[in-house]
């Protein structure tokens, strides 16, 4: 018999735009994991009918509440309201396209122990594209972020992520809600220079890549569009958008 896991206290926050089978995909996950959350949210950012309507009837076999909007607000203002709605004092935030592993309840259990232990930490991160450049003072796998202005490379900014992550309800109060009528990029930017200057805590699970895997199928492919220099490999490119990256964060975070 599988251990059922009781997270009292979390609410389990979704964001989602047009991927219901995705979100129906995740939340199954959890549900086969055995995890049980206070509450879950599904904030929907202005999906077309027929996803509204997919959603609407996952509601009865998943119990969830779900946030709507009349119209496309983008990232900013789905997270703002699905966060609002939330009612416990933790909140686990995953996008849609993200699938659990078979090791996450335990890991995740580990996670809450270290935030109820220790009221100076902000979030706890379970996912990333790279691992965090410096890092210290293991814990079960899970290690203090360390960013210092002085440390080499730009990595040392991305502390924070809208990658899967728990933090405290309250994170609009130390670190303000997230900019609105932006693109997703530049939301996710904003949120990540106030919670360095406002000098937040974090924890980063060092075996990131076991605990999540990110899905995105030819039938709901990713909402997220990047400008083709961002993603290019080309060298030239590359080298220019590490050089870009270096100045425009050292001086956002200073001024």
């Amino acid at each position: 018999m599988k251990k059922e896991f009781t997270f009292n206290g979390v609410t389990l926050l979704v964001t989602h735009y047009n991927r219901s089978q995705s979100l129906e995909q995740l939340l199954k996950s959890f549900a086969e994991l055995e995890c049980r959350f206070e509450d879950i949210v599904v904030s929907d950012d202005g999906s077309k009918p027929e996803h509204i309507a997919y959603l609407q009837s996952l509601q009865a076999q998943f119990k969830f509440r779900l946030i709507t909007t009349p119209k496309n607000r983008g990232l900013g203002n789905n997270i703002n309201k699905g966060q609002d709605a939330v009612q416990t004092p933790l909140t686990l935030y995953v996008q849609e396209d993200f699938t659990p592993a078979a090791i996450f309840p335990e890991r995740f259990e580990h996670a809450l122990r270290l935030m109820n232990e220790r009221q100076e930490l902000d979030m706890v991160r379970f996912y990333a594209y790279f691992e965090y450049p410096y890092l210290k003072n293991e814990d079960n796998g899970f290690y203090e972020m360390a960013f210092g202005l002085w440390k080499p490379g730009y990595r040392k900014f991305y502390m924070y992520s809208d990658h899967p992550h728990l933090r405290r309800t309250s994170f609009f109060q130390k670190f303000g809600r997230y900019i609105e009528g932006q693109k997703g990029d530049f939301t996710e930017y904003t949120m990540m220079m106030s919670f360095l200057k406002k000098k937040g805590k974090a924890l980063f699970y060092k075996d990131f890549t076991g605990l999540f895997t990110q899905k995105n199928s030819e039938v709901e492919p990713s909402t997220m569009t990047r400008e083709v220099w961002r993603q290019s490999d080309n060298f030239f490119l590359s080298q220019l958008r590490h050089l870009y990256r270096h100045l425009k964060f050292n001086f956002d975070y200073l001024r």
